[in-house]
């Protein structure tokens, strides 16, 4: 064989085999693509499934002013706060009338299909006023409200707001109770509580100087005795030890 055609078939075997070997390369690579798209793929859509909820149960501890509060992951609204620590604000929310937070057997209620308004949502921070809703009645609310009201369900009087008391397309949903101080409310009025997931809110003051306020559907202003209850109770449970100043 010739030097120069000995020459060249090298060559053409080292071109080749540069050649395969970046072709093994690319397989490679498009391999190792392959496995990422995969896993970025399911966890994408199981992000897009969760839509920010967390099925995650595992308990935090959050602690506002005095206050500590433990409950699990799942019923803690926003992303940001799923962590225990010190916190001006917690937002949570609870499927009504079970009161448990999110999962994927619930995941329809969160999600609001087919128009589903069982979801309660609170607010626990340190207090801004002295007197909560029901406090408020007597000697801030009654002055505010037209009378008479309208009956609503269970014992319920709808009151609307005069003009120039600042609730303006709200009503104020108020029951007596024997013996305890009344049931206070107020819910939208008009195209925005027709739409709004939540249109009744309620505040209660809890703990050392703690406010829990909760929105509701104003369906469930039928079932105002349980639900105070409910959460009262709901409250008391998170509510775990007043922390010493």
């Amino acid at each position: 064989m010739k030097p120069q055609q000995a020459t060249a078939e090298q060559t053409v075997e080292a071109i080749d085999s540069a050649f395969m070997l970046k072709i093994f390369y690319c397989f490679l690579l498009l391999a190792g693509f392959s496995v990422l798209i995969n896993f970025g793929g399911k966890m994408l859509g199981r992000s897009i499934v969760m839509a920010g909820h967390t099925d995650d149960r595992s308990l935090v501890e959050v602690v506002i002013g005095n206050n500590v509060l433990s409950l699990p992951v799942n019923e803690i609204r926003f992303e940001q706060e799923r962590r225990s620590g010190v916190a001006t604000r917690l937002d949570t929310y609870l499927r009504w009338p079970s009161l448990d937070g999110y999962s994927n057997e619930t995941r329809d209620d969160f999600n609001h299909v087919d128009g589903s308004r069982n979801i309660i949502f609170v607010s626990f921070r340190e207090q801004m006023m002295s007197r909560d809703m029901s406090g408020r009645m007597a000697p801030i609310y009654d002055a505010l409200i037209v009378k008479p009201g309208v009956p609503g369900p269970k014992g319920v009087m709808l009151y609307g707001f005069k003009e120039k008391s600042g609730y303006m397309n709200e009503v104020l949903a108020v029951a007596e109770r024997r013996g305890a101080s009344p049931f206070v409310a107020r819910c939208l009025t008009g195209e925005a509580g027709r739409t709004s997931l939540a249109a009744c809110e309620r505040d209660i003051h809890i703990g050392d100087g703690l406010s829990m306020t909760y929105r509701f559907s104003d369906s469930l202003l039928a079932d105002w005795r349980a639900l105070d209850a409910s959460m009262a109770a709901y409250a008391s449970k998170r509510l775990k030890t007043i922390r010493q100043p």
